[in-house]
């Protein structure tokens, strides 16, 4: 039986589909069947510093406690405040899990498990390589099986190719869309098939020109409607194409263990250039140039080696509030 499976587990979100991602795929490696609390901060405390938020805990549905959770996992700048106010009101008794750098109260939480490229340390610290996620083999095999038949007809190598778009470092331009799009093209010259989901940030005009630009390809390109195919193409898959914006689709990736290919987008930032330079530096990662490669490395496996550091410390943590 897993540690947490019949523990108390709440996931508390700020509603950012990737922040809820990494926790739930933190909160599956541990084996719990946790509960969603939203935060609901408003636009007054959205504004302040976490240490000067009015009654945190009114931000969250608590209707349900006591028993307060014995495991708290949480992303996002917008949870610190809450997250330290159930360890309050619990008395001590819930162990704390931030995702990523939580900005206020770092000292307080139990656990922080941040990415290399954020530079954060410290003896509650757990060092990840990217995000963490729900990408297993089980999971991708399971999914790949839903699909198998629809993509049967592309040819092999099959890859897949992970669209995201603008976002605050990066900016998808024409002249982007034209280099991804003639790398593609190559690819297929030399017998590929394209698995080609894109993004909300993509945006219509750009995703109306990549659809425009692979209309001749051997490709399959998700319209937005029925199951996404995202899982099924990481399985299916005999390489991956990931645009450089996302943190969350390149660990995903790079989380297969398959070959991964990174296209070109304008701009970047520090933090980005070196979770970039960790990946190439382990051999997970080359820049997509149209033509396709094989290789292997060791998958990533941050989800599953942050889950053995909570249950390592959780442990620790209720032995030591266990009554003598």
């Amino acid at each position: 039986m897993n540690l947490f499976s019949n523990k108390r587990v709440w996931i508390v979100t700020d509603g950012k589909a990737g922040h809820l991602n990494q926790c739930l795929g933190l909160a599956d490696a541990l084996g719990a069947s946790p509960e969603i609390k939203q935060v609901t901060p408003g636009a007054l405390r959205k504004a302040l510093p976490g240490p000067l938020w009015p009654s945190p805990l009114k931000t969250i549905d608590t209707s349900s406690a006591p028993p307060w959770p014995n495991l708290v996992i949480a992303a996002g700048r917008l949870t610190a405040a809450p997250v330290l106010a159930i360890r309050r009101a619990a008395g001590g008794v819930t162990f704390c899990v931030q995702i990523q750098d939580p900005i206020y109260g770092r000292a307080r939480i139990d656990l922080i498990a941040a990415p290399a490229h954020d530079r954060l340390s410290g003896p509650n610290v757990v060092e990840t390589s990217g995000a963490l996620n729900q990408i297993t083999p089980e999971r991708c095999a399971a999914e790949a099986k839903k699909f198998q038949a629809t993509l049967s007809y592309l040819p092999r190598p099959l890859v897949a190719v992970l669209i995201g778009g603008t976002s605050d470092q990066y900016r998808m331009t024409g002249p982007n869309i034209e280099a991804l799009v003639s790398n593609l093209k190559s690819v297929c010259a030399d017998g590929a098939g394209l698995a080609v989901t894109m993004s909300r940030r993509t945006g219509s005009e750009n995703e109306e020109a990549i659809r425009s630009g692979l209309a001749d390809l051997p490709a399959w390109i998700w319209d937005g409607t029925g199951q996404n195919p995202y899982l099924a193409f990481l399985g299916l898959a005999d390489a991956i194409v990931v645009t450089e914006d996302s943190v969350s689709m390149l660990s995903e990736a790079c989380s297969t263990g398959k070959p991964v290919f990174l296209a070109s987008l304008d701009g970047g930032s520090e933090k980005f250039g070196r979770f970039h330079t960790l990946l190439r530096d382990r051999g997970m990662i080359r820049p997509f140039a149209g033509k396709h490669d094989s290789w292997s490395y060791r998958p990533l496996a941050d989800t599953a080696n942050v889950a053995q550091q909570v249950e390592r410390r959780y442990t620790a943590f209720a032995s030591d509030r266990a009554p003598s």
